[in-house]
């Protein structure tokens, strides 16, 4: 018995406007990425020297709110109308950064408290410690 396929033979065929395109796609990318490597080179240039041309970034200041309601500032344990005077020390400038390292299990209203007397020394970069999956 003589079984016939249905296929057309037909023979392969070279697609030129596909691989026109990769090839386009493989330039651009080859382009930004050496454009990204290159160092921008300029004219040397002997820069005067300033004593306040260097500014050093200010240390963050580090809160800590345990699981048992305690609340730390760097070492030292304090309590929750302490926060606002230690932080006005520690912090002298509203642009210090200070972070706030709460337990998960801290209730809400307790960190919404700390965040309010962290907020009312005048910090203006508050931020909130997580940890990465």
């Amino acid at each position: 018995m003589n079984i016939r396929s249905n296929r057309v033979a037909r023979p392969p065929r070279l697609m030129i406007i596909p691989m026109i395109d990769i090839i386009f796609f493989l330039m651009v990318f080859f382009l930004f990425s050496t454009l990204q490597m290159v160092y921008q080179k300029s004219m040397p240039v002997n820069l005067p020297v300033a004593s306040s041309s260097h500014q050093e970034a200010p240390k963050p200041v580090a809160i800590t709110l345990m699981k048992d309601g305690t609340i730390s500032i760097g070492d030292t344990v304090v309590g929750i109308e302490e926060i606002k005077p230690r932080v006005e020390q520690l912090a002298d400038k509203a642009d210090t950064p200070v972070i706030l390292r709460a337990d998960e299990n801290v209730e809400h209203g307790k960190v919404i408290k700390v965040m309010d007397e962290i907020k009312s020394a005048g910090v203006t970069k508050l931020s909130i410690a997580t940890q990465e999956k």
